[in-house]
């Protein structure tokens, strides 16, 4: 039988930026819900709505301009028809009283010219391949060896950012997060093994992250700006040796701008939590399930009593449980598996089909 429980996940949270209810955060996810030309599908609306509750919810990565799109059937905010289908998703979001970030992906060196509109290859910082086959939108291939990007493009793909944002903004959206971790673009610039550059956006691994940061902050408000990082994060073949000489300066630097918030994500091979929480002094958002077990209610739990973070992001659980807040106040279990056979596919199953505790 269930009962009522206090738990710090469930305490409002206010900022100069955020008005939370609770501090669980929806993680962003990729779920290739999208049209072949990036518009969301109506359904994404009910998706997002039936997870209104959380404290916050950031979408899955959404391409800048498809310069950047890395995979088939993943969304965009670069044309008119993309705002308002994020529209109809706001919308449903802000109905039921809930609050949605909007974060922006650029793939970089990710991506293959069959799962690309412009059919062209990816660019990244340097010409390093992403190890191991691609999935593209009819089968596997080797991944492509990226096109290096000149500094007209780091221009190009900065003023993308920008105009993405604003139109995340038109279409309705409470922010914007940048998507600097997970082995994308601002990731290849960041990290050991993708950024070989001899210029000075490869003496100076953070310049890239630097600079449009604060070109996005400048075009709608820093307030309705986050950053996400994961420090030393393997994931599609990144090599991080040395985290924190790279990442100490950039959260240093970046600090002072007074960012809706940074979202941090955990590694066994670099405290980033303890390490880069004494030198933020905004919001922080944890996410300690990436590369492990899915998060429990009792870890992030202790991610907030014990200081480490402000709020904290769950994924898994937010996909099995569209009604997390509720659960974790019932002391419900968190045991709801996940439809793993259809979490890529394009259809209601498997996305929004997964029962309340009322169901």
């Amino acid at each position: 039988m269930s009962h009522t429980v206090t738990s710090p996940l469930l305490t409002p949270y206010t900022s100069a930026a955020l008005r939370l209810p609770n501090r669980l955060v929806m993680a962003p996810m990729t779920r290739f819900r999208a049209k072949e030309d990036g518009t969301p599908l109506p359904i994404v609306a009910e998706y997002y709505a039936q997870r209104a509750a959380a404290g916050l919810i950031v979408t899955e990565g959404i391409w800048p301009h498809r310069r950047g799109q890395s995979g088939w059937r993943m969304p965009g905010l670069e044309t008119e028809d993309h705002a308002e289908g994020w529209r109809a998703v706001t919308d449903a979001v802000h109905a039921r009283s809930g609050r949605i970030f909007a974060q922006l992906m650029h793939g970089g060196r990710q991506g293959h010219p069959r799962s690309r509109l412009l059919g062209d290859l990816p660019a990244g910082p340097s010409a390093v391949a992403v190890p191991g086959p691609l999935h593209v939108k009819d089968g596997k291939v080797e991944a492509p060896t990226p096109r290096t990007m000149t500094t007209d493009d780091i221009r190009v793909a900065v003023d993308d950012h920008v105009n993405a944002a604003r139109n995340a903004l038109r279409a309705g959206f409470d922010g914007v997060e940048l998507h600097g971790a997970n082995s994308y673009l601002i990731h290849q610039f960041l990290a050991d093994n993708t950024n070989l550059r001899s210029d000075g956006y490869g003496k100076d691994r953070a310049r890239f992250a630097v600079e449009l940061v604060e070109a996005v902050a400048a075009a709608v408000g820093a307030h309705r700006l986050g950053l996400r990082l994961s420090p030393g994060n393997p994931q599609f073949g990144m090599v991080e040796r040395d985290p924190g000489p790279v990442y100490r300066p950039l959260v240093e630097t970046l600090n002072p701008l007074g960012l809706a918030y940074l979202h941090l994500t955990d590694n066994d091979n670099y405290p980033a939590l303890t390490d880069l929480r004494p030198r933020w002094t905004g919001t922080l958002i944890a996410n300690v399930g990436e590369n492990h077990a899915p998060t429990t209610r009792e870890q992030g739990e202790g991610v907030v009593t014990e200081g480490h973070a402000d709020l904290v992001s769950y994924g898994r659980a937010f996909l099995a449980h569209p009604d997390l807040p509720a659960r974790i106040a019932a002391d419900a279990p968190l045991t709801t598996p996940i439809d793993t056979e259809h979490l890529y596919t394009n259809g209601a199953r498997g996305y929004t089909d997964y029962p309340t505790l009322e169901r």
